[in-house]
């Protein structure tokens, strides 16, 4: 493996990444410190190798869009009183290229090499297109 290693998760709820960044911008989506968190059930074990870099890639509508990074994690508890991995990302936002992900459960590790590559600021944008085409020239391999 070389680089950073990363997690993939499915943004459940979002139909866009501006929906993503509208939740993490409210109470809901951010932990005591204002930063945005992900909140699950399972910790990382190879942390040391996340935190060195890695990012979590959100998977939107069955695309993989955008990738935050991964600042730190911390344990919380649930409703239910069981402990809990809070996921403490970013506020940035990185747009991807847009790679085809099927669904899946929980979050997966992602090693740098698999990971897609940023977006420059002058690219295309998630918007230019709505999802299902992007995924659809994604598996024909056009960018």
């Amino acid at each position: 493996m070389s680089g950073p290693l990363h997690l993939v998760k499915l943004c459940v709820g979002a139909d866009s990444v501006e929906d993503l960044a509208d939740w993490q911008a409210g109470r809901a989506g951010q932990g005591p410190d204002g930063l945005p968190v992900h909140v699950t059930r399972m910790w990382p074990r190879r942390a040391e190798a996340l935190l060195d870099g890695g990012s979590l890639y959100w998977v939107i509508r069955g695309v993989i869009l955008v990738r935050q990074r991964v600042l730190r994690r911390d344990g919380v508890h649930g409703a239910d009183g069981a402990p809990r991995c809070a996921l403490v990302l970013d506020r940035q936002l990185v747009r991807t290229e847009p790679v085809p992900r099927r669904p899946f459960q929980g979050w997966r590790y992602l090693d740098a090499s698999e990971a897609p590559r940023d977006l420059s600021a002058g690219g295309p944008r998630e918007g230019a297109l709505p999802p299902a085409l992007q995924a659809a020239l994604a598996e024909l391999g056009v960018r």
